[in-house]
């Protein structure tokens, strides 16, 4: 990966954790329907007991319950009542929990003296808010409504709370069951956090793409699709206790400016309204609707009043909204101090005609003391009638009885941010985001691309960071070079070096970022920016384009070959878009609006084809929180100095769960690890270079396991290796000595490396490196075979009996030169072509430094004995840098999401990305146990059932298989699991003699720690 910088102008449903309601009455029969004693008030839809909570949406809708009954409760408050507190219920202020103290008590005294009913929170945290309502909630004599603007969860008001995608990110998901385990989280969280109403879900159709304040916040301009998914959000929301508020009636969809600042016109006719913007309230009013908000609108379609808000209209509110279309729930006003109702009058004067049209409730108004003051007087003056006063009162007393609040306890604050951000919630915004990523466009089926067809691949950033997550996306699945613009382009030149520094590249994906929401300014596109994509598509390439935001920017950009909206920024969706990119998910999403000619609907469901992709561990039945316990053993073990710094990643049923990077590549370095950091593999080299290769020529047929060694090297006919087969060097009992230092030690004399072997600088002589400035001849490498041939065997060897097990690397060295003459390639170049390349690991090689700077390469050990130097970037192992770095049992360097790709590819029986490069069998034949003495598979280390191993969990399967590596590393896989551990770091640093890893036995900690965290399938 490279990246180069030009400068414009030059160069799982709703919890686990589900709050219990008090609900009076036992559940009959099924579905919803329960049996309420007399005086039960249900207002519109019933809360379920928690054995009758679905885990998906019921498929039959709730019925509503359209006359209220009689609630003991209710009333009995109700008696109790002075015109004062009934007039004060008709009230929700605005409250922040990031201010004063001053403003804290100021609410409070409001609270008090004019026994307001509810309060509205904004601003501020979830802790400060709980203890302002536990302060708020004290202060009053009839439980306060606790409501919350939260279109996309509590993240929209308050830090250290989840953001669950835009409507419109979710008007492009399919699977409308995913809105609803939403709704019914976002419902868990805000009882968690002693809230009573959500004002979600935004119901208008989003008609006008220059629409300023509705646009994202709107499921789409789909009518159909808009009611599906605001009643699924809603049901998710009631079915967990929470009242839901359908808005902005009668429909703020096709408005070109803000009510927040002037009164919009909605200029449809009474029979469009009809049949467009009314249908999703119709809908769900008929289904089970709690809540309604008043938008301030102009609607001359049904009011003709001049400059008359819609809120304050009795033909809206209480003709079309409560006759016409039988609601009978409560009606609440958009915010009372918005402009767009204010000109109507003072702010006294506007709330009482938002009573008198027929709203229950006002939201945040303005002049408290005037307004009850007017209210008063109009009861008294008999302009309102106290039965008008009674009827809302009670209906508001009815709701807070559903609601719980006859049981009002305080919000306890312990554990609340880990009730708010549970893993559960975590994972289904990310399938959300997931699954509204929508490929509009894919010409050919460029997509999923496939390697190396694909040619040399750039990405070029537009808007956004050069380092983001989708370029680190990228680098997963092959070599990306990245380039970014630092600054919008602005002129020509700057666009046309841009051209030139990709001319060498087949494929550009491009990554649109800083993508507005608001229509002004064509969505924050710059001229400049849509030029170069129009300039881009002229060149011949393959182009995708990745628009992170809005989907009416497609507009702004040319027909590239491939073309994926994202809906919205965010980790989340630059992770999904990478791997949709790659095949490893599938698109899924569709458009929730109509942008150049693709219509509303349309989306492209693209292939996934078996990639390793990303997911959090809940996805995968496993447990955040246990896993997060790897933390702990990865930091006490550099705080033990039993390495500098380690990679480690988790995966299970082909999903990355747990991905973390520690400490740096040497002690107290600034140079942090990160996913690019290569780490010198040693001897994970055996299975994950070696081994792959013979599996793929016994595959072919071309090499055999029983067959002797000498088949394939005759140079070992004669010798006292004449006898051995492939099966016996896998199985580490041909007799091989396990390590032979004289091979190294013939180069040195007294200490010295001999000047015939080596010289200081690189010529034709001497091309060959074994550390930066230390090379060798080529034809070392055939002395070191010749010595190999050579070695005497371990003690004396009888076929009858078999030798038994001595772990050796001079197997290995012999298997690559049996790949190497039956492939007629060097074993590097055989990989790379094999496998490495086609499956898109450019940060698993030999050599690394032909590729990558050293910085990103962890240093080994302090070879004061043969080099001289610090190893860094080539490989610690003496005889395999001797032979020029390339070797058997040593040498491949590579990251830990690299490896885990590879293994991945073996965990599936072989097929990966679309691929089959293994026979399913093969895999299963070599990481079989076939020495139980000595717990072998073919080449594969097996578990040994002790208990006593410092790097495999006991708890892994018998059928599970991996290696480690004399640096530092293991690699796991367990087939009954679908479980794949890689754990790679530099624990030789400085010095090979540190076996404080092995001591503290911290690679088997953290792996018994992944199998702890799988939580078993329910049947």
């Amino acid at each position: 990966m490279k990246t180069v910088r030009i400068k414009s102008g030059t160069l799982a449903f709703y919890g686990t954790a589900l709050l219990i309601l008090t609900v009076i009455g036992s559940v009959i029969g099924t579905g919803w329907k329960k049996s309420m004693p007399a005086g039960r008030d249900s207002l519109l839809v019933q809360a379920p007991s928690p054995a009758a909570a679905p885990a998906r949406p019921v498929k039959r809708p709730v019925s509503p319950v359209r006359v209220l009954p009689d609630n003991p409760w209710a009333d009995s408050i109700l008696a109790t009542m002075t015109l004062d507190e009934k007039i004060g219920q008709l009230f929700m202020l605005a409250a922040f929990s990031n201010r004063s103290e001053t403003e804290y008590r100021a609410t409070e005294k409001l609270i008090r003296d004019y026994h307001i009913g509810g309060l509205i929170f904004f601003q501020g945290g979830p802790g400060r808010q709980a203890a302002l309502t536990n302060r708020y909630q004290a202060a009053s004599r009839i439980p306060l409504f606790i409501g919350i603007d939260g279109e996309w969860g509590l993240g929209m008001r308050l830090d250290s709370t989840i953001a669950f995608p835009y409507q419109m990110t979710l008007g492009a998901v399919r699977d409308d069951s995913l809105v609803y385990r939403m709704g019914a989280e976002i419902g868990r969280q805000c009882r968690r956090l002693g809230i009573h109403i959500n004002f979600a879900p935004v119901t208008d159709i989003n008609s006008n793409p220059q629409n300023p304040v509705i646009g994202f916040r709107s499921f789409g301009e789909i009518r159909e699709n808009v009611a599906a998914k605001a009643i699924a959000y809603m049901k998710g929301l009631q079915h967990t206790g929470i009242i839901a508020t359908a808005k902005h009636f009668p429909g703020h969809g096709d408005s070109e400016s803000d009510s927040h600042h002037t009164l919009p016109v909605i200029r449809h006719s009474p029979e469009k309204l009809r049949d467009t913007d009314l249908y999703p309230y119709r809908k769900m009013i008929a289904d089970s609707l709690m809540g309604v908000l008043n938008g301030h609108l102009y609607v001359p379609g049904i009011d003709s009043t001049p400059s008359l808000a819609s809120s304050l209209s009795d033909k809206v509110v209480t003709d079309l909204l409560k006759k016409e279309m039988g609601f009978r729930g409560l009606v609440f006003t958009d915010a009372m101090n918005m402009k767009g109702v204010l000109r109507s009058g003072k702010a006294q004067e506007v709330n009482l005609k938002a009573l008198i049209a027929g709203n229950d409730v006002l939201l945040y108004p303005e002049s408290i003391k005037e307004t009850i003051q007017l209210i008063r007087s109009a009861v008294q003056r008999k302009v309102v009638s106290e039965k008008m006063i009674d009827d809302k009162v009670l209906r508001i007393l009815k709701a807070k009885y559903w609601a719980g609040l006859h049981q009002l306890s305080p919000v306890s604050t312990d554990h609340l941010y880990e009730d708010l951000n549970t893993g559960e919630a975590q994972y289904l915004k990310r399938e959300l985001s997931e699954a509204s990523v929508t490929a509009v466009r894919n010409l050919g089926n460029l997509l999923p691309l496939q390697l190396p067809s694909t040619g040399p691949i750039a990405s070029v950033t537009l808007g956004g960071h050069t380092r983001s997550t989708f370029q680190k996306v990228l680098d997963r699945y092959a070599f990306v070079s990245h380039f970014a613009f630092s600054s919008p382009p602005s002129t020509a030149e700057s666009i046309q070096e841009m051209l030139r520094l990709l001319a060498p590249y087949r494929t550009v994906v491009i990554a649109v970022h800083g993508i507005t929401s608001s229509p002004d300014k064509n969505h924050g596109i710059t001229p400049g920016e849509t030029d170069f994509v129009r300039q881009l598509i002229a060149q011949n390439k393959k182009t995708v384009l990745c628009l992170f935001g809005t989907p009416y920017s497609i507009r702004y950009f040319g027909l590239t070959d491939a073309l994926i909206c994202a809906n919205q920024d965010g980790n989340s969706a630059q992770e999904a878009t990478g791997e949709v990119i790659f095949g490893a998910r599938s698109a899924s999403g569709i458009m929730p609006v109509s942008a150049l000619s693709y219509n509303a609907g349309h989306g492209i469901r693209t292939q996934a084809v078996g990639r390793l992709g990303y997911a959090i561990p809940e996805n995968v039945n496993m447990n955040s929180r246990t896993l997060s316990r790897i933390d702990q053993v990865a930091r006490e073990g550099i705080a033990a100095k039993a390495f500098p710094g380690c990679q480690i990643v988790v995966a299970r049923k082909g999903k990355i769960v747990y991905d973390k990077n520690f400490g740096g590549t040497v002690y107290k370095s600034q140079e942090k690890v990160s996913e690019e950091t290569l780490y010198d593999l040693a001897s994970v080299t055996k299975v994950a270079g070696t081994l792959q290769g013979i599996m793929l020529l016994y595959d072919q047929k071309l090499v055999e396991l029983d067959q002797k060694v000498s088949y394939y090297l005759p140079e070992l006919n004669e010798t006292n290796k004449q006898d051995f087969t492939v099966r016996d060097l896998l199985l580490h009992r041909a007799g091989l000595l396990s390590w032979y230092p004289p091979l190294w030690e013939k180069t040195v004399s007294n200490g010295v490396t001999h000047s015939y072997y080596y010289s200081q600088a690189a010529d034709s002589l001497y091309s060959v490196q074994v550390a930066p400035g230390f090379y060798t001849r080529p034809a070392i490498r055939d002395s070191v075979w010749k010595w190999i041939v050579q070695t005497p065997l371990h003690g004396n060897r009888d076929r009858s009996r078999q030798t038994a097990y001595t772990y050796s690397d001079l197997g290995f060295v012999m298997l690559q030169k049996i790949i190497e003459r039956v492939t007629g390639k060097p074993l590097d170049s055989y990989l790379e072509e094999q496998f490495y390349i086609p499956m898109g690991l450019s940060r698993l090689l030999f050599n690394p430094l032909r590729y990558f700077p050293p910085e990103q390469v962890a240093p080994t050990a302090q070879d004061n004995k043969y080099r001289g130097q610090l190893i860094r970037g080539t490989v610690h192992d003496q005889m395999a840098a001797l032979v020029g770095g390339v070797s058997g049992h040593a040498g491949l360097f590579g990251n830990a999401i690299n490896l885990a790709s590879l293994l991945q590819m073996n965990l599936q029986k072989g097929s990966y990305a679309g691929r089959q490069y293994l026979q399913p069998g093969t895999v299963t034949l070599f990481s079989r146990l076939q020495d139980e003495a000595y717990h072998r598979g073919l080449g594969w280390d097996k578990p040994n059932g002790s208990g006593n191993s410092s790097y495999v969990s006991p708890m892994a399967s018998a059928a599970s298989y991996g290696h480690t590596g004399f640096t530092g590393n293991v690699v796991w896989v367990d087939p009954e699991k679908e479980i794949v551990f890689i754990f790679l770091s530099n624990r030789v640093y400085p010095s090979a003699d540190n076996n404080s890893i092995n001591s503290l036995k911290l690679r088997r900690r953290i792996h018994d720690i992944v199998y702890e965290s799988v939580v078993p399938e329910s049947m």
